[in-house]
């Protein structure tokens, strides 16, 4: 199969969706498959890409700070795309390079496929602090885009039971995403390795560590674990909170922690390459969530694999991943949190237990099943459209838009796209700006 998956984030943005669109490529190309990513260009990136992802001219999307916004759809890209003789096309955003997706679907008639990574009632207040685009709103949104697709893939029941309260009538598969877990064994990485990385932070040896790894966002609840460390600091002096990642909310995060008097005990590494994040969870002697925004918790995941026993929030996202007192351990109220934080750091047998149960469970979210669903499903749709006999190509044209007039419309995409194609209004087009090395 020809796979065209069309993603607004992908490496060196460092996140879920990333992780995931590049493990199911790796064992989609394994099994014979071509698979061409269509993302957003990063300035951050200074390696050439794979000759099959294309990166397609951006500006920094002014509500999320690291992120890239799409500016131009010149028609050459288009009629480049065209010429791939794409067999299925999976979006896996709802906006920019979304909707060029579903752009090329409606008008080559190609099966599309969409997964549905966010849950957006929770990100709202990016928009001039919710009071712009309520709830509400976002429910419309993720419906109107989602009963476009053929088919929709939930990385979780959660996201699935979300979907259907939204209204998507589309069938919904829920398919968790692998976890390659190579990057993540604790063979990878040697003990003088990691006493080497934790001497350059400042860390001793000895030094218990809880670390949290993503993007800083309002939505991850870092600062549930914050408010956390007093309470644990009066037990355990010596405690640090190492937090890896870059975001909006860093600033926000340390200014919590001046107030609260434990900035000293607080520490930010800002972000750091994928190949190198698993030797930063080995920092850690607890990985710590309090974040009830997810869809799948791949980063729960990731530190199991690595390893590092994991306390979280209590969250629908995590019960496939997460089994209380089995796999890591489980808060509801935030008053909990120290003591478990605490009993982690410090009873060595629970530690021991809940890191190797964690390793093990991992291997149930393994790449192939991952792999061997989403081909399942990508072979389901080409046959169900292929049943429905060819369609009529629409020719729909490519409105010229400057970049302030794209942002304009892309946040309001939802309600532009219609039934079946997408309005007109939604693309625009720009000056080509083509790199070589295969990154458009």
């Amino acid at each position: 199969m020809h796979i065209g998956i069309f993603s607004d984030t992908y490496f060196p943005q460092l996140n879920g969706v990333a992780t995931s669109i590049q493990t199911l490529s790796r064992a989609l190309e394994q099994r014979g498959h071509q698979v061409y990513l269509f993302t957003p260009s990063d300035p951050r990136q200074k390696e050439a890409d794979d000759p099959h992802v294309f990166r397609l001219r951006s500006i920094p999307f002014f509500l999320v700070k690291n992120y890239r916004a799409t500016v131009a759809y010149p028609p050459h890209v288009v009629n480049m795309i065209d010429k791939l003789n794409l067999d299925v096309i999976h979006t896996q955003t709802e906006f920019s390079v979304g909707v060029l997706g579903k752009f090329v679907s409606s008008r080559r008639g190609i099966p599309m496929v969409h997964t549905y990574h966010t849950m957006y009632e929770d990100y709202v207040h990016y928009i001039a602090g919710g009071h712009l685009v309520t709830p509400e709103m976002a429910g419309k949104f993720s419906k109107i885009f989602c009963n476009t697709a053929s088919h929709v893939i939930a990385p979780t029941a959660k996201t699935e039971h979300l979907l259907k309260h939204y209204g998507v009538s589309k069938p919904i598969h829920v398919i968790p995403t692998g976890i390659d877990t190579t990057n993540f064994e604790k063979s990878r990485y040697s003990d003088e390795e990691i006493l080497s990385l934790r001497e350059s932070l400042g860390l001793k040896a000895d030094t218990p560590v809880i670390i949290s790894i993503g993007r800083i966002a309002k939505e991850k609840s870092i600062d549930v674990i914050i408010r956390a460390l007093p309470a644990l600091i009066r037990k355990l002096p010596e405690v640090r909170f190492v937090i890896v990642g870059e975001g909006m909310e860093a600033e926000n995060l340390l200014q919590l922690a001046q107030s609260l008097g434990v900035t000293e005990h607080l520490l930010f590494t800002g972000g750091k390459p994928w190949s190198e994040i698993g030797k930063y969870y080995r920092l850690g002697n607890v990985f710590c969530s309090a974040s009830v925004s997810e869809t799948q918790g791949l980063t729960f995941a990731e530190a199991m694999a690595a390893g590092i026993p994991v306390v979280a929030k209590k969250d629908e996202c995590i019960e496939n991943i997460v089994s209380d007192g089995q796999t890591g351990l489980l808060f509801e109220k935030e008053e909990d949190l120290p003591q478990l934080l605490y009993r982690v750091l410090t009873d060595r047998a629970c530690s021991e237990m809940l890191s190797q149960n964690g390793i093990d469970a991992m291997q149930k979210l393994s790449v192939e099943a991952f792999a061997d669903h989403v081909e399942a499903l990508y072979q389901q749709v080409i046959a169900e459209t292929a049943a429905q006999g060819p369609k009529q190509h629409r020719h729909l044209s490519l409105p010229f838009r400057s970049p302030i007039q794209t942002v304009r419309h892309a946040i309001s995409v939802p309600y532009h796209i219609l039934g079946s194609g997408i309005s007109k209004h939604v693309l625009s087009h720009g000056e080509d700006q083509t790199p070589k090395n295969g990154t458009k």
